[in-house]
């Protein structure tokens, strides 16, 4: 608990900004600044954690989806760690559920990859414009250019913003585990965890224990 107020997760929006479903995760409102419940942080980080160590049990994947600039290296750090795919730039419309058009984008990235490496067949020119090419799909592919299925999960940061993923996991019926803040839906959400999404070093302490979850999943009692 005093872990996760020393990293400022207890503040929420403005009252005016106020989700009426996140009503629930309000300890108290001060100066019209909603204070979040660390106590329902800390046990639905519990719920999300269990949940987490079954799907690695499982080897599945988990899509990890969070756009702020202030998250994006957090975001491909601990995803890289334990190799799932991620997306830190923007999260195209389609990528989950137009999933097969998606897929022919992912091959035509990795195709353009290995023709750069053959550098002796092109002229500068046309090299020049493999690279500009393969830089765009990088900042829109790349995170996601190894995901040959659809992911079995998603981590979210903030869901207020991440509009498209929420909407396209929800229609698959995909889990959401997701961080989101007092101006978010927790109804649109399997696993939420209330907490101050603005906070980068409390966004790091959530996704650390996330990944350290995957990493160390829960043993059979014998």
């Amino acid at each position: 608990m005093k872990q996760l107020f020393d990293l400022g997760l207890h503040f929420g929006h403005l009252k005016s900004n106020l989700h009426p479903r996140s009503k629930n995760f309000i300890f108290t409102i001060t100066n019209g600044i909603c204070i979040i419940d660390l106590e329902k942080t800390k046990a639905s980080l519990k719920k999300a954690i269990d949940f987490v160590k079954d799907l690695s049990k499982e080897k599945k994947i988990i899509l990890f989806v969070g756009t702020k600039k202030q998250v994006g290296e957090i975001i491909q750090r601990e995803a890289e760690k334990i190799n799932m795919p991620y997306v830190q730039k923007r999260f195209m419309g389609g990528t989950l559920t137009n999933f097969e058009t998606m897929q022919k984008n992912i091959k035509k990235f990795h195709e353009i990859e290995e023709k750069i490496t053959q550098k002796e067949k092109f002229t500068k020119k046309q090299l020049i414009k493999l690279t500009k090419e393969k830089e765009r799909l990088d900042l829109l592919l790349g995170g996601i250019s190894k995901m040959e299925e659809l992911p079995d999960a998603l981590f979210i940061i903030d869901v207020a913003k991440e509009k498209n993923a929420l909407l396209e996991a929800n229609r698959l019926g995909i889990p959401i585990i997701a961080i989101l803040d007092t101006n978010g839906d927790a109804s649109k959400v399997d696993f939420p965890i209330y907490g101050n999404d603005d906070s980068v070093r409390g966004v790091e302490f959530i996704l650390q224990t996330i990944t350290q979850a995957y990493s160390k999943p829960k043993t059979e009692k014998k």
